[in-house]
């Protein structure tokens, strides 16, 4: 017999609590659950419920008579409930005077409808009705719909916007994502049969890549080369090439930066620049200071691995927020991503590996990184008259791949032209359009 925890009842294998916040708030959160969801082990009031210190839990159908319920129900004018309905005031205007308890629903849509009905208390307290700021995550239970969500998230989402500072209450959702991931891994491991039906909903992408599709305008692709040295020589890798693209509005960045130490031999093949043209490139100072112009506030880099980062924390640049897409995509594939060629076998199996795309100005050597196909969440994508993954390279056009593991590379790819083209399966499979 599994032994469970007493506090958040589920076995000690998959004990949740070290990762429960506790977070203040403002409004007393009221949870009134459905018997039958307290016996859902993957159930999400009760974990809302540890978040907060300001909140209480009741368990129960029909509530008349209670004397807790009936003393909220006297003063409505400082009581909602949090559920939809056609007289539900939108959660913008309940902001202008917001509630001092909310009512929370827990149960499945049916249950917590019924739960509402058979009490009468509750249908004569002002609703509070919200659109999510994104799908729900709960991937391991099916929403009836794409606007439903579950109940710890509905009270972030409310909370968030009732009382400001929404990244707070945003950590609430930890120990939530825990258990789903949890409870996706031991499904995919499990080799008895289960204990009960499992109902999947459909695969989603990790709310990691999802965030880039609703700060979209925000999104910044970021690339880096560095002038790097066998380990035994000693001497740090330092940056020498970066580019910068902006999907939302075409805007690209390159910066070549003179070298500051020896160059090594292998460094014009990475960067695929001659050596003269690196030793004539700018001043480090000046090239950081161009790409500080060029981000905006509220900008948010995307990364196929943290090399370029490394390499601007070295030299003191003030890195804004970054998402390691390697990484998220590495949780959703549970495997590793690999380079280039893998995420196309992953994401876009049959794409044309070969073509030809010439950058604006023909300039094409630094753009190339950028050149990758229109691509949705719909399906893989199609290829577009004269695009292509790979440049013309007169000297390897027909060369064997050549691979590189030099230190920072995290991956594989292909010097004639694939690069940080990665991007393009990867991105459109999570609704980017490149």
């Amino acid at each position: 017999m599994r032994s469970l925890c007493l506090r958040c009842l589920r076995p000690q294998s998959t004990c949740y609590c070290a990762r429960v916040p506790q977070v203040d708030s403002r409004t007393r959160v009221v949870f009134l659950q459905h018997p039958r969801e307290r016996r859902v082990a993957i159930g999400t009031a009760r974990m809302a419920h540890l978040s907060l210190p300001n909140s209480e839990l009741h368990v129960g159908v029909d509530f008349s008579g209670h004397a807790r319920l009936e003393a909220l129900a006297a003063h409505p004018e400082r009581v909602a409930v949090l559920f939809p309905g056609e007289e539900a005031i939108p959660i913008e205007e309940a902001r202008l005077n917001p509630p001092e308890t909310l009512i929370v629903v827990d149960g499945t849509w049916p249950l917590a409808r019924k739960l509402v009905k058979t009490n009468p208390l509750l249908a004569g307290l002002p609703r509070i009705g919200f659109v999510p700021r994104r799908p729900s995550n709960y991937r391991i239970r099916a929403e009836p719909a794409e606007h439903c969500v579950s109940t710890i998230e509905a009270v972030v989402e409310v909370l968030g916007a009732l009382e400001g500072h929404q990244e707070r209450f945003d950590t609430l959702l930890h120990p939530f994502e825990f258990m789903v991931d949890t409870q996706l891994d031991r499904q995919e491991t499990r080799t008895e049969p289960p204990r009960r039906r499992l109902y999947k909903s459909a695969w989603q992408p990790p709310l990691e890549l999802r965030t880039i599709a609703e700060n979209f305008e925000h999104l910044v692709l970021l690339y880096a080369e560095a002038n790097a040295h066998p380990a035994e020589q000693a001497l740090p890798s330092e940056l020498v090439h970066l580019v910068a693209l902006r999907p939302a509005t075409g805007e690209r960045f390159q910066a070549v930066l003179a070298p500051r130490q020896p160059l090594a031999r292998s460094t014009c093949l990475h960067v695929e620049l001659p050596e003269e043209t690196l030793r004539a490139g700018e001043p480090l100072e000046s090239g950081l200071a161009r790409f500080q112009a060029f981000l905006r506030p509220g900008d948010k880099l995307a990364v196929w691995t943290t090399f370029a980062l490394d390499l601007l924390r070295r030299d003191g640049f003030p890195v804004p927020e970054a998402l390691n897409v390697r990484l998220a995509c590495a949780r959703a594939l549970k495997s590793k991503p690999g380079g280039w060629s893998t995420g196309r076998s992953c994401w876009a199996p049959g794409f044309p590996s070969s073509g030809l795309r010439g950058a604006p100005g023909g300039a094409s050597w630094p753009w190339r990184r950028w050149s990758v196909p229109s691509t949705s969440a719909a399906g893989p994508p199609s290829p577009r008259p004269g695009s292509g993954w790979r440049r013309s390279h007169p000297r390897r056009a027909q060369g064997p791949r050549v691979t590189s593991r030099r230190a920072g590379a995290g991956a594989s790819r292909d010097y004639d032209g694939s690069g940080f083209g990665v991007f393009g399966p990867l991105a459109g499979s999570f609704g980017l359009a490149m």
